[in-house]
């Protein structure tokens, strides 16, 4: 862990940008859930985090001046939590999409404005316009900060390790699609979720799409070699480069893997089993 990533500290990043990291390091979550304070005369939070009193008044405590906006990328549990209670406590505007069905959710969330693709959140200090990007969440927004060309990116890309894709919500095709989206975008900084900027947008995004695509190319190699298997028996080949103690959680993304290739036309599934078309 970096200096600038330990919870609690106020790391001024460009005027008008800050950002505190959560206490809620793990194995899944790298340092902690970054959260940003944008603004000095009316600040915008992004990313409120989990549900911990103690980064809640540590967000209140830091803030410059009054918090009007709070706004989220998603609404795992390590994401969007903490943001009704910061909007009791500062009477901020909630934004961002309602929670989908499924576990692993944040029912509490209730945006009172749902953002929808290129629609913009304006304050005299900044212009955050929502993109759009499918694929680890359904309803996951990044946000460009348009005059500095930087999009926060929250669970998107982070920096550090690749994000879990979890079905049903989880999509592997929707996710490429939005990477190649953020490719294609003309930025100069990405401030993800997890860990620090990356300040090569375009160069990140389509490195995550060829590792994607790599898996994928195991995938079917596997599929090729055993001819008819489970997720489990995949995972052991398809992630052999991977601990053994992630194997339970890389299952997701596999699991993801082959729906694409269902969706794609080239496997299909029997019951628990798969095998190529």
């Amino acid at each position: 862990m970096t200096a600038g990533l330990q919870p609690g500290l106020v790391v001024e990043l460009d005027i008008g940008v800050r950002r505190i990291v959560a206490p809620n390091a793990s194995f899944m979550t790298g340092p902690g859930t970054n959260t940003y304070l944008l603004g000095n005369n009316e600040i915008a939070v992004l990313d409120p985090g989990p549900a911990i009193a103690a980064h809640i008044d540590r967000i209140v405590e830091v803030a410059t001046a009054p918090i009007r906006w709070i706004v989220v990328t998603h609404t795992h549990p390590d994401h969007s939590p903490a943001a009704r209670a910061l909007a009791e406590k500062t009477g901020a505007q909630l934004i961002g999409r309602p929670a989908p069905d499924g576990p692993q959710q944040d029912k509490s969330f209730k945006p009172q404005r749902i953002l929808e693709d290129g629609e913009e959140l304006a304050s005299d200090e900044f212009v955050l316009r929502a993109v759009h990007t499918p694929g680890h969440a359904s309803n996951h927004l990044c946000y460009e900060l348009m005059d500095r060309r930087w999009l926060f990116t929250g669970d998107h890309i982070m920096n550090g390790s690749t994000v879990v894709i979890n079905p049903p919500d989880g999509n592997m095709n929707d996710y490429l699609a939005s990477l190649r989206k953020v490719a294609a975008m003309d930025l100069c900084m990405l401030a993800p979720g997890h860990g620090e900027l990356l300040d090569e947008p375009q160069r990140a995004a389509e490195w995550i799409i060829k590792h994607r695509l790599e898996r994928e190319a195991r995938v079917i190699d596997a599929l090729a070699l055993l001819g008819t298997a489970t997720v489990e028996e995949l995972v052991e080949t398809v992630y052999a480069d991977v601990g053994a103690f992630l194997h339970r959680v890389a299952q997701r993304s596999l699991l993801a893997h082959l729906i694409k290739l269902e969706e794609d036309g080239r496997a299909q599934r029997w019951v628990d089993t798969w095998t190529l078309v």
